[in-house]
């Protein structure tokens, strides 16, 4: 099926779902609630992909452990591959963690600064941003300056930008959601800024900076890019509702979209952030001023969720390459249960 064919597939599809699910009671998703809670993490994995997901991994690393992995379901599913714990993955808006650590260390450093405006950094977007001389680098990494996000631009998914110029390019005159540090709303605009900010101060590749101050030092190396670094057969397939065609091989334009890594680097990386190792005093209290400490990520056949859970000193790194439907929700309700499970075997449930 050509590319062009599955985008357009894409947009009905997207139309049809939203239509759809006022109508319709999502019965998949009670059931994935009001199941017995299963005894092990592996045979929850196992009862997702009865719940229509075609592959899942799952990472668990708790304090004191050996961390464990989880799969089921395919890798690729029209060659019959099965699902791979260590296979490669999109973690899609995941990535904005290793953004706000890049801007607290350029922070740290005396190279950006918080309360600097985007007009400062970028005199080219006065009158094409609106409200750029009020808007501060903090409040673009915290999502609360008003920018529109260029995801909810018409047919975005359908006939994605291939580059974050043209990606910027849907956003600029338009007018602001609300004036900033006013309101919140996640914007993935503000991080497409966030990474051409990071490669204007640094004067190379926003990766090869994030290479050098987190992946190198964690020892990760199994997180790139970009899908164009790695051996695409070692990608998880991404399947969407309704449409057959593998999508592992599209890309969509900006750089905040792009990064590839497989849940132990993703789990790695989250521990290190949430316990103090990746970061100094002086970073760790400039990062816990302005960001989270996990996220979720979503493209088109790639949904991901990466959480640190304190009360049991534990990082669940979830990967499912099903989306489309009630996907979304019925892979929240899994992880919610494989954590409840993980809380019961600690005797903390």
């Amino acid at each position: 099926m050509k590319k062009q064919n599955i985008k357009q597939i894409l947009r009905v599809i997207f139309i049809a779902a939203s239509i759809s699910s006022l109508y319709f009671v999502p019965w998949v998703l009670v059931k994935a609630w009001i199941l017995p809670l299963p005894e092990t993490v592996q045979e929850q994995v196992d009862e997702a992909i009865g719940h229509g997901l075609d592959g899942m991994i799952v990472y668990v690393d708790e304090a004191g452990k050996p961390p464990v992995f989880y799969a089921a379901g395919w890798h690729d599913r029209e060659n019959k591959i099965p699902a791979d714990p260590q296979a490669l993955f999109k973690i899609a808006s995941i990535s904005k963690l290793y953004d706000a650590v890049a801007v607290t260390k350029l922070v740290s450093d005396n190279r950006l600064s918080l309360d600097e405006t985007l007009a400062n950094y970028f005199p080219e977007l006065v009158g094409r941003i609106e409200n750029a001389e009020e808007i501060t680098l903090r409040m673009m990494v915290q999502h609360r300056s008003g920018i529109p996000n260029f995801v909810d631009t018409p047919h975005f998914w359908e006939n994605p930008p291939e580059s974050n110029e043209e990606t910027l390019a849907l956003v600029l005159d338009s007018p602001a959601d609300f004036e900033p540090g006013e309101d919140y709303e996640y914007s993935n605009t503000n991080y497409l800024l966030i990474s051409e900010l990071i490669e204007k101060v640094v004067g190379y590749d926003k990766f090869q900076y994030i290479n050098e101050e987190i992946l190198t030092p964690l020892e990760l190396k199994n997180t790139f890019a970009s899908i164009d670094e790695v051996d695409i057969d070692e990608v998880m397939s991404g399947y969407y509702v309704g449409i057959e065609e593998d999508l592992k091989a599209d890309e969509y334009g900006s750089k905040i979209t792009s990064m590839i890594a497989t849940a132990e680097d993703v789990g790695i990386f989250l521990r290190a952030l949430n316990d103090g190792s990746l970061l100094d005093d002086e970073e760790q209290e400039i990062y816990s001023s302005i960001y989270e400490y996990e996220h979720t990520g979503w493209v088109p056949g790639y949904q991901s969720i990466a959480r640190y859970h304190k009360d049991i000193d534990t990082v669940v790194i979830q990967f499912n390459n099903t989306t489309g439907g009630y996907h979304w929700n019925t892979a929240g309700i899994v992880y919610n249960r494989i954590v409840e499970i993980v809380r019961r075997e600690r005797g903390s449930y």
